[in-house]
């Protein structure tokens, strides 16, 4: 029988994985076809990875970036991103469906999804301060009637650790960086306790569109203090303010759904390709009746033979006056060399 010291050990051990356990895009899949992310765990550490759509990153732990960062490069694309060698083509209009390899539990909060032109430079070689992001997409409190509330993230716990991005039909064609985020709040009410997890891919999108939002440059997108930013969860919720630029008029609204995997394919590599647009049918899109509400069934996107499959229905914002919850305050873990809170383990 194990001893007390040894059950001890195995039980720390145990939740510091769990700690780290963050996660990270694994993969990209556009009308069926799957497309490999830029993979942390290989890629560092391989003479010569495979040229993916996927900006390269120093995020090794699975960690995130701290307010403390906004202002530097760091917040744009990950600590010490640079830029993706291939990219994606998608259709304006379709829908990039990625795949986390995790996400824990106890980390809530909003997910965003912003794109970046890269104009004439193409996105393999443009520099990353340059880049003026505005918001396809975002979701952020679902239900917060009872601490720490229901949120996006929890939405794409719920779908596989997954998350449907919809490329607006009215975006200019051209050469894109797509920077998909999920920000948690567990440790949001300190200063310098949020945690950003951005992760960038270079598409090109095809069409006849003629839409470019006036975009916000990376380093400017958040300040710690921002009310979505520094932000307490564990009280009961009637809203909450997502953080970043506004989300530009007649852009559609988060709906989540699934995509079926039939192949893999390899991101496109040197000058921009006249590939035609791909074909695509899309049935009932729910529209969501406010920022701080979530639809989450599905946008059925699909060019045979791509199967779509709805997740959830509607979830509409629960309202309540209740007073701040009384739960205990999470204790403190480590991750990326600083400490920061994180929920206390289930027994």
């Amino acid at each position: 029988m194990p001893s007390f010291t040894s059950k001890t050990l195995l039980a720390a051990l145990a939740g510091a994985a769990a700690v780290n356990a963050h996660g990270h895009v694994k993969n990209v899949v556009v009308n069926g076809a799957s497309f490999q992310g830029y993979d942390i765990n290989v890629f560092p550490y391989t003479q010569n990875p495979p040229k993916v759509a996927g900006w390269t990153a120093s995020n090794t732990d699975n960690g995130f970036v701290g307010p403390e960062s906004f202002a530097t490069s760091d917040i744009i694309c990950h600590k010490n991103s640079a830029n993706a060698q291939g990219r994606i083509v998608v259709a304006a209009g379709d829908s990039v469906f990625v795949q986390w390899d995790t996400w824990p539990e106890s980390h809530h909060g909003p997910v965003i999804d912003y794109l970046a032109s890269c104009g004439n430079t193409g996105c393999d070689k443009i520099e990353k301060t340059a880049l003026e992001f505005f918001k396809i997409a975002e979701a952020g409190l679902v239900n917060g009637a009872q601490a720490p509330g229901r949120w996006a993230s929890d939405v794409l716990i719920d779908n596989n650790n997954s998350w449907m991005i919809k490329i607006p039909a009215n975006i200019r064609p051209g050469q894109y960086v797509l920077r998909h985020e999920i920000i948690a709040l567990h440790s949001g009410g300190d200063l310098n306790g949020a945690q950003n997890y951005p992760q960038c891919f270079n598409i090109e999108v095809t069409g006849s569109g003629t839409v470019l939002p006036q975009g916000v440059k990376g380093t400017s997108l958040y300040t710690p203090t921002d009310a979505g930013i520094r932000f307490n969860i564990y009280r009961s919720l009637d809203s909450y303010p997502i953080p970043g630029p506004a989300l530009p008029a007649g852009f559609a609204p988060v709906a989540q759904g699934s995509s079926a995997i039939v192949s893999s394919a390899t991101a496109v590599t040197g000058a921009a390709t006249n590939a035609p647009a791909p074909v695509a049918t899309t049935t009932a899109v729910n529209v969501v009746p406010s920022p701080t509400t979530i639809v989450t069934s599905v946008v059925q996107t699909s060019a045979a033979p791509v199967q779509t499959s709805a997740v959830q229905t509607a979830v509409p914002v629960q309202t309540s006056t209740r007073p701040i919850s009384t739960r205990p305050q999470p204790t403190r873990c480590p991750g990326l060399g600083r400490r920061h809170l994180r929920k206390v383990a289930r027994a």
